[in-house]
């Protein structure tokens, strides 16, 4: 496993605990959130990262950290529903969800291994700042498909810009947590 691998395997770990715990508290309620509701549910959070990284400081205090881990939760709940579609009430049991859950983040880090091998490692050099506005790209291109009833001429779907704005986050909570615990 490279180092890499591990960081990834380590900064999912953190954001399946929160999904988990928050299935607990809340059950799959996310159920009933169409995706565009999911699109903008991101988009918050990644605007938020955006605010906390331009401004003296924060009137809510919570950091970017858990926004990163908010995005790549609601970044695969956002392919859940895709493929399940939404419900008028919570349809899947907690062990469901979480079963659905690591099926799609096998997927994310299934691409991203992928990515990584073919450039390099170049999300290393990269600024925290450069991830959230890749985020913020993908959920306007996400819109754009979304108001478009799904359909794109060439580029990819929903599903992949979702996949990428998960590895993106993930990346953030490397660098912003990992990368420090092991210097």
């Amino acid at each position: 496993m490279t180092k890499t691998d591990a960081q990834f395997s380590k900064a999912m770990a953190v954001c399946r605990e929160m999904f988990v715990a928050k299935l607990a508290d809340y059950g799959p309620s996310w159920r009933i959130m169409r995706s565009q509701s999911l699109t903008d549910q991101i988009f918050i959070k990644a605007k938020r990262i955006r605010s906390l990284q331009t401004k003296d400081h924060a009137a809510v205090n919570e950091g970017i950290l858990p926004e990163f881990i908010g995005i790549v939760n609601y970044g695969i709940i956002g392919i859940i529903q895709l493929e399940l579609g939404c419900s008028d009430d919570k349809d899947i049991s907690n062990d469901r969800a979480i079963e659905l859950y690591d099926n799609i983040a096998a997927r994310a880090v299934k691409l991203m291994t992928a990515k990584n091998h073919d450039y390099d490692e170049a999300w290393r050099s990269m600024r925290v700042s450069s991830y959230d506005d890749f985020i913020l790209v993908k959920i306007q291109r996400i819109k754009e498909i979304e108001d478009n009833n799904g359909h794109t001429e060439v580029s990819e779907g929903i599903d992949a810009n979702y996949l990428d704005i998960i590895n993106y986050a993930v990346f953030g909570i490397i660098k912003l947590s990992i990368d420090k615990d092991e210097a």
